[in-house]
């Protein structure tokens, strides 16, 4: 009788990931035929008939990488300590964690570091979404590394899952909150959008311009596009994107800031005279955020629980692994429209 032996065994001997003979075992597509081989090769010498399904929890771990870009934007900035205060759950549920945040300005050189993680076990991914990334996504999941991804997709990839709130909702949520701002629905409504290649960002204002089309279609829609991401540089180009000669003479009634630099911006509105007469809304319960809430300098703040999807991630990600009937079904963090007056 053949002796049973571990996925994780089969994987050593192999040399590949515990994911890429699950799908092996599976009979899943994305593995190339020479690694194939190497599995059922290595399940030969070791004997093996039916393997056990997981793993020794005592002696083993799951290998999950979080990726995440480097630049130093509050919310990614959040996602990491997340992540960080999340390692005693991970522990818990056998999962080995590490965070790499990843060269964002140079799409390239970020796809070439993610494709060096092809020996995890599954990676949860917050990418811009670029063609390079896409192809090192597509041939991580060829090679049997499972991949999520995490608050912005990477659509037209072969992730298994995006996990995170619906950024288009929460765009058209914002374009109800300014629309109805809008006297007798008239009214100059801006959009803060930075020069971006974040599934979410765009995501968020094709939802606010679809709002406010279809639902407010006397207000003016005012893209100001490029926007900076420091603050300092997001106060001059709302300066001149929102001065009195830009708007010709419409009144601005709403801001809605898709991406960072929401406190330059407030100096802008303030600078411009607009401060505690035009909404502003932006994204993520930031400590800046917090802070323009309480003072009036927000009116609105759209945020998703963090601390949720990231759990989420490692839970779906350790399901795939263990060949878990149904792992992908698991439902998306809820857009919260967080005020002064509902602050935890």
């Amino acid at each position: 009788m053949a002796t049973p032996v571990t996925i994780t065994q089969i994987a050593e001997v192999a040399g590949v990931s515990t994911a890429t003979v699950d799908r092996v075992l599976n009979n899943r597509p994305g593995v190339n035929p020479a690694t194939v081989q190497r599995v059922r090769q290595a399940m030969a010498e070791l004997g093996a008939g039916a393997p056990v399904r997981g793993r020794p929890r005592s002696t083993t771990s799951f290998r999950f990488a979080f990726v995440l870009p480097a630049a130093r934007r509050g919310f990614f900035d959040l996602v990491d300590r997340v992540v960080a205060q999340s390692a005693g759950e991970f522990r818990h549920q056998h999962i080995t964690e590490v965070t790499r945040r990843l060269p964002v300005r140079e799409p390239a050189a970020f796809a070439d570091e993610l494709a060096q993680l092809a020996e995890m076990d599954g990676i949860a991914l917050l990418a811009p979404d670029t063609p390079a990334v896409k192809l090192a996504v597509n041939e991580l999941v060829r090679g049997g590394t499972h991949v999520v991804t995490l608050f912005s997709d990477v659509p037209g990839s072969m992730r298994e899952t995006f996990i995170g709130a619906d950024n288009r909702a929460a765009g058209r949520t914002a374009g109800l909150l300014l629309g109805r701002e809008a006297p007798g629905g008239t009214g100059t409504c801006a959009l803060l959008a930075p020069a971006t290649r974040y599934a979410a960002e765009i995501d968020r204002g094709i939802g606010f311009a679809q709002v406010l089309q279809e639902r407010f279609p006397g207000a003016r829609l005012l893209r100001v596009d490029d926007m900076p991401e420091t603050d300092d540089e997001a106060c001059l180009r709302v300066q001149q994107a929102l001065a009195p000669a830009a708007l010709g003479g419409e009144r601005l009634v709403g801001v809605y800031n898709v991406g960072p630099g929401s406190h330059g911006v407030h100096r802008a509105l303030e600078g411009l005279g607009h401060a505690g007469e035009v909404g502003l809304i932006a994204h993520d319960l930031l400590d800046v955020h917090r802070a323009m809430l309480l003072s009036g300098a927000l009116g609105f703040v759209l945020h998703q629980d963090v601390q949720y999807a990231v759990s989420t991630a490692a839970r779906v990600l350790r399901a795939l692994c263990e060949g878990v009937r149904g792992a992908l079904a698991v439902s998306s963090p809820r857009v919260e429209i967080l005020t002064a007056e509902n602050l935890a």
